[in-house]
């Protein structure tokens, strides 16, 4: 007897909800494992959850992390935008918080709930 195909790997789309970094931690390893498996991820910060792609908040809970033995979110975020997860940012997010886009990575792009909908096609969709 032979195995079923593997399934053709579709597109993962995660929203990240809230400015909690667990959450985001766990978005980040979810693209990351999707984009391990061939597929392609992107993540979309909604509001408040576009603090969290500030420098100083990605590195915030590296020493936890390291004394468990555990890359750090600012790993996790560069690993993830190394292997070609896109990463989109609320433009309402970014008045919300008071900050400009320029203290953000360039590699991050700015856009809306309605942008990403219209081009879901056949990703699966996520909100964390």
């Amino acid at each position: 007897m032979t195995s079923p195909p593997a399934a053709t790997p579709t597109g993962l789309t995660i929203v990240v909800a809230t400015a909690d970094g667990e959450r985001f931690r766990t978005a980040l390893m979810m693209a990351l494992a999707q984009t391990a498996l061939g597929g392609t991820a992107r993540l979309f910060l909604q509001e408040g959850a576009v603090a969290l792609l500030l420098p100083d908040e990605v590195a915030e809970d590296a020493a936890r992390y390291a004394a468990a033995g555990l890359p750090a979110r600012a790993a996790i975020f560069a690993d993830a935008l190394d292997a070609g997860v896109a990463i989109t940012a609320c433009q309402s997010g970014l008045a919300l918080i008071g900050a400009t886009a320029d203290r953000f990575d360039p590699r991050i792009e700015w856009g809306g709930m309605i942008g990403l909908l219209q081009s879901l096609g056949q990703d699966r969709l996520v909100v964390i």
